[in-house]
């Protein structure tokens, strides 16, 4: 399988040398670099964009739930921190795993487990999220496979109202199913028509042909409303680009 590119970021120096010593055992696992606070990893992910971040809670400044809250995409996360009353809201963020310190090896071992069957179902999935080898475009006429668990669907990609990202899965909306699959926003973005297709915020792309509202919103972004009655709001910098691509 293809290495798994990863960012440990904590504030403790000897936290970070430990579980790196502890990863050398998993060569699937790339540390490609380590941050010392929540500022300088937040650099970190979006210039190198990790596959997987180790992070702490509790630091200086800017913590890990903070962290999260900032990035456009969110790769993979496991917490791992000394203190155990934040597994709760870990998992509600949609955290892979939540690891206490000091870390336990075998409790280690469980995770990269985990991870490691992520990324190989990722490897051999058949679904929108896995670009063919072309890498070719979708058209909004297209037929799009996705499978979530045990259910499969085959439809058109135009039934596709819009795509919310939720963690480190995305949600796709069409008739009356919300289906998730594993991946990005920013992956799916690449597949899809720009013509039809709009990235309205850091966790919807919207299908414009089912746009029947848009109103001004706060701070000078837009709310727009579907057909269906759903709103989803569009940032005010990306409202500034709506503007560009369909004003007359």
């Amino acid at each position: 399988m293809k290495k798994i590119k990863t960012i440990i970021i904590d504030d403790e120096r000897l936290a970070r040398e430990e579980l790196k010593s502890l990863l050398k055992n998993y060569p699937q696992i790339d540390i490609i670099s380590e941050a010392k606070n929540g500022k300088e990893g937040i650099e970190f992910i979006n210039e190198l964009a990790p596959d997987l971040l180790f992070l702490d809670i509790n630091m200086p400044g800017i913590t890990g739930f903070d962290l999260i809250k900032q990035l456009e995409e969110i790769p993979l996360v496991v917490f791992i921190t000394a203190y155990d009353e934040f597994a709760l809201k870990a998992f509600e963020v949609n955290a892979l795993d939540y690891i206490l310190k000091p870390v336990d090896p075998s409790r280690l071992n469980e995770t990269i487990k985990k991870i490691t069957a992520i990324f190989e179902e990722e490897n051999v999935a058949t679904s929108i999220s896995d670009a063919p080898i072309e890498k070719r475009q979708l058209s909004i006429d297209d037929q799009i496979f996705i499978k979530d668990g045990e259910k499969c669907w085959f439809t058109k990609l135009a039934t596709v109202r819009y795509f919310e990202s939720d963690g480190n899965y995305v949600k796709v909306h069409f008739d009356t199913y919300k289906p998730m699959i594993l991946s990005s926003l920013g992956n799916i973005e690449k597949r899809l028509d720009s013509n039809y297709f709009f990235r309205a915020n850091r966790k919807f792309i919207i299908n414009v042909k089912w746009i029947s509202k848009i109103e001004n919103w706060f701070n000078g972004g837009l709310l727009v409303e579907l057909e269906t009655g759903e709103k989803i709001e569009i940032s005010r910098r990306q409202a500034i680009r709506f503007r560009e691509l369909w004003s007359i």
